[in-house]
């Protein structure tokens, strides 16, 4: 019997690709033997990324701001450019912003409201042409979202915009998921909950502690949330359309 979580071969883009949650998958990927596309902001983190994932396969670095419309497009352009298809899109670029209710700027929810759901969905529209060429029935493309648990239970942090945002994603998810499915475009979401990175920093600067407010007591690890978006870029997790997929420990269901 065929492993059914090979996805060697493939092609895959993965936004944020450079450091946290983004460069735990892609490593993943690389290693399984999937020609993955990274991006980031930042072009000289993006670019050691690529050089170092490039020891254990194909790992090419795109930089590229994608909050914005022109540098998302250009970005779509030098994809296009070098792949007549793709099979895995990983929708992992994201921003954060916390201040005080009373203080909450309207910069700091534009930022993060542009970057975490506007850009995503534009990206998606305008990498389906790609998607869709890659897409048949015995083997659907592949849209993951990557959320947060912090867009289905309620935080005590002031992150009103991220919240908002990542609760915009998951239902964005199956609405994207409705659509798309009719063409062999399989959409889903990870929601993650407490991993070191910079992104989350109150993890990473005090993993004793917040590991004691998770039910399985631990952190995440990299291969938590790589195995989960292996599962569901392979055979194995083809039947999934629309869903979101919690690797937190517990956090959110079982607390």
């Amino acid at each position: 019997m065929a492993d059914m979580f090979d996805i060697s071969g493939r092609v895959a883009v993965i936004t944020g690709g450079s450091r946290g949650i983004g460069r735990m998958i892609a490593e993943e990927f690389v290693r399984r033997g999937v020609r993955t596309y990274i991006t980031a902001r930042k072009a000289d983190a993006c670019n050691q990324t690529a050089t170092e994932l490039s020891e254990f396969g194909e790992c090419i670095s795109i930089p590229s701001d994608l909050s914005t419309t022109a540098g998302l497009m250009t970005f779509v352009a030098a994809v296009s450019e070098r792949e007549n298809q793709l099979d895995i899109l990983i929708n992992n670029a994201g921003a954060a912003w916390g201040a005080p209710f009373d203080e909450f700027p309207e910069s700091g929810w534009d930022k993060v409201m542009d970057l975490n759901v506007k850009s995503l969905f534009f990206l998606t529209q305008q990498l389906a042409p790609l998607l869709r060429t890659a897409a048949s029935a015995t083997q659907p493309a592949k849209v993951i979202n990557i959320a947060s648990i912090d867009g289905i239970y309620v935080t005590d942090s002031e992150t009103y915009s991220y919240v908002a945002s990542k609760a915009a994603v998951i239902h964005l998810t199956r609405r994207l998921a409705k659509r798309l499915v009719t063409e062999h475009i399989n959409v889903n979401a990870i929601a993650p909950g407490a991993f070191p990175s910079d992104m989350n920093v109150f993890a990473r600067d005090n993993p004793e502690g917040v590991a004691q407010m998770v039910p399985s007591k631990r952190l995440g690890r990299p291969e938590d949330m790589a195995g989960a978006a292996v599962y569901m870029s392979s055979r194995a997790g083809d039947y999934l359309v629309g869903i979101t997929l919690t690797v937190d420990g517990g956090v959110a269901y079982a607390t």
